[in-house]
């Protein structure tokens, strides 16, 4: 089954190399749940900590203390033995600056194999619980069976929003409205 996860090749290039190899080690280990729960918590803790961003990507840091320090931080959290040691490839390949992007490509990797499609939404105000359970009604409707969806706010849209499903893009944002009309009345004068 390890071989059906080296299939996915997406125009990630790298990223996806490196997410289809872990991909493949934590299903042999029969370990692939908890490495979910474990990238995706990867994934936040960079989102979230400037300091540990700050050692993934500077380029002045010492690569061997910078893998040091980062598998210290791994263990001081709790990650398992799989998770510190994909790191610890990551970091001697000199990658440690694309490590969000290999967990980014991790999770489209498990969603695209568990039949999961991630919708990107923007709008220019937070949806509120009905407004994303009408929306979620929607694309089940339009055939997105299992759909993940991440949100996200721009005020600059002014109104609507901004879906973007795989290669998809749903644009009914007030922004983009105001755009076209421009243009338009730009070509009628």
């Amino acid at each position: 089954m390890a071989s059906d996860a080296t299939s996915f090749t997406p125009a990630g290039g790298l990223a996806d190399r490196y997410a289809s190899a872990l991909y493949a080690e934590a299903e042999e280990k029969r370990a692939l749940d908890q490495v979910v729960t474990e990238m995706a918590g990867l994934g936040r803790l960079i989102d979230q900590s400037a300091d540990f961003r700050r050692l993934l990507e500077s380029p002045t840091i010492d690569a061997t203390l910078a893998v040091k320090a980062a598998l210290a931080v791994l263990s001081a959290e709790g990650f398992s033995e799989l998770m510190q040691n994909f790191v610890g490839v990551v970091a001697a390949n000199r990658r440690l600056r694309e490590l969000r992007s290999f967990v980014a490509a991790f999770a489209a990797l498990v969603a695209a194999r568990r039949g999961v499609v991630t919708a990107r939404v923007i709008s220019a105000h937070p949806l509120d619980d009905i407004q994303l359970s009408q929306l979620r009604a929607r694309l089940i409707e339009a055939g997105y069976g299992h759909v993940e969806i991440l949100r996200e706010v721009d005020p600059s849209l002014l109104g609507g929003l901004v879906l973007k499903i795989g290669a998809r893009l749903y644009d009914s944002s007030l922004k983009s409205r105001l755009q076209r009309l421009q243009h338009a009345m730009k070509g009628a004068a």
